[in-house]
């Protein structure tokens, strides 16, 4: 169906695409002026490899072909469809840059380049697939034993199993160290341990398989991460109701779970991690995916305006494209969307290089989000009464955008991040 698979473009450049030697610009020869590219303004593609450019091109062929079409009807129902992980597994889209088991083992920029994909057509769509992915993929893959590594990512990466990620708390929403769940040993089962508490907004959570929870074991008071497989779960010790009702991530199933006494093997707790490190460490993986996600669906914001304001007519015949009011508003997105994605490429590149500093994913995902979230609901301006349809699309961006600025650290969280960094004073208090 589709040119390229992930997979096989890994093939055909060695176990681990390269990604050290950008594509350069054709020529500085021709005396010509080169053309200005709108949809891609300061040519990041330029940046891009060969091989990062054709996992693109399969993310957005397969975005296009097959999601878009039916995330209208999926966001008026709240619906999600698990077969659309299954779906992305076989083309190689999940953990994408995690080595082996089963993954493709491709660059931080080229798995950023599929979330761009999916999140063009919807935020909830590369919610579920980023936890999916970078949360627990990425936690088993980076604190997992082997075991764990071998019984679980293969399976996820195909998206025969499916996970959640259980952090957040309700009455502890930015402050995961006040977590209340709590593993301590099981009373009758040996080598076990009991979990207990609950976790609130967790996207996947009532169709997952496996769930990575955080608790604080008993005896310690530190934080720990356990693998929750649903199948070993006896009736009344885990539930996971969905959340229904929501105003944005329509598209993505959302949950609660909830332990009691949940029996989990020791077996499945992370072997050596503990403290906030680990979920923090999985969470930056996905901030990384959110930062050049949002930009995808800002892009996409940008071509449904842009589009609108060349065919609708107002005062005289003219087209709205005409009014310099509205021209501000285009080269406002387009700015912001360019350089959101440059200085993602660049913390992807330093990333992959073990040179990225936790707060430069803070800052982008602070500022992507955030000027996604503004420019969306002024390019909704443009559209006049016509954005209150759902047809336009440009709504449903602005709802999921005030989500994504929200989840994995609002933006006041990654100010303080940030302003920590900056001055050394710590204003959690």
């Amino acid at each position: 169906m589709f040119r390229h698979s992930l997979r096989a473009v890994a093939r055909s450049s060695g176990a681990r695409l390269s990604y050290s030697r950008p594509m350069i610009a054709r020529s500085f020869a021709s005396a010509s002026q080169p053309p200005f590219n709108w949809e891609d303004p300061l040519a990041s593609r330029n940046l891009l490899t060969e091989d990062e450019l054709a996992i693109a091109e399969t993310a957005e062929r397969y975005c296009q072909e097959r999601l878009l079409p039916r995330v209208l009807q999926a966001y008026r129902d709240e619906h999600y469809d698990p077969k659309i992980l299954e779906e992305m597994g076989e083309l190689g889209l999940l953990g994408a840059s995690i080595d082996g088991y089963g993954c493709a083992g491709v660059s931080s920029v080229a798995g950023g380049l599929i979330t761009r994909a999916v999140e063009r057509v919807d935020s909830g769509y590369r919610s579920g697939m980023s936890v999916q992915s970078s949360l627990v993929m990425g936690g088993i893959y980076e604190f997992g034993s082997e075991e764990q590594k071998q019984k679980f990512l293969p399976d996820m990466a195909r998206g025969k199993l499916l996970g959640a990620f259980g952090l957040t708390e309700p009455n502890h929403g930015s402050d995961p160290g006040s977590m209340e769940s709590v593993a301590r040993p099981h009373p009758t089962k040996k080598g076990y341990y009991s979990l207990s508490g609950a976790k609130t907004w967790i996207t996947n959570s009532p169709i997952a398989d496996v769930l990575l929870v955080w608790a604080k074991l008993q005896e310690t008071g530190k934080i720990r991460g356990f693998l929750v497989e649903r199948k070993d779960c006896p009736p009344g010790t885990l539930e996971t109701p969905a959340l229904k009702d929501k105003n944005g991530l329509r598209a993505s199933i959302t949950g609660m779970i909830q332990m009691d006494d949940c029996p989990v093997p020791e077996a499945n707790m992370f072997p050596e991690i503990e403290g906030l490190r680990g979920p923090f460490s999985c969470l930056n993986n996905a901030r990384y995916g959110i930062a050049m996600g949002v930009m995808g669906a800002l892009e996409d914001c940008i071509a449904r305006a842009r589009t609108y304001a060349l065919e609708r007519k107002q005062f005289k015949g003219n087209p709205l494209a005409r009014y310099q009011l509205v021209q501000k508003k285009l080269a406002d997105a387009a700015s912001d969307a360019a350089y959101g994605t440059l200085a993602a490429i660049q913390v992807g590149r330093l990333k992959d290089e073990g040179r990225a500093a936790p707060e430069m994913i803070s800052m982008i995902k602070r500022q992507n989000c955030d000027m996604a979230l503004r420019n969306s609901r002024v390019l909704q301006e443009i559209f006049g009464g016509n954005a209150v349809s759902d047809e336009y699309a440009i709504g449903r961006h602005v709802a999921n955008f005030f989500v994504t600025q929200t989840y994995e650290g609002q933006s006041d969280i990654h100010s303080l991040i940030l302003g920590r960094a900056i001055t050394g004073i710590q204003a959690f208090v």
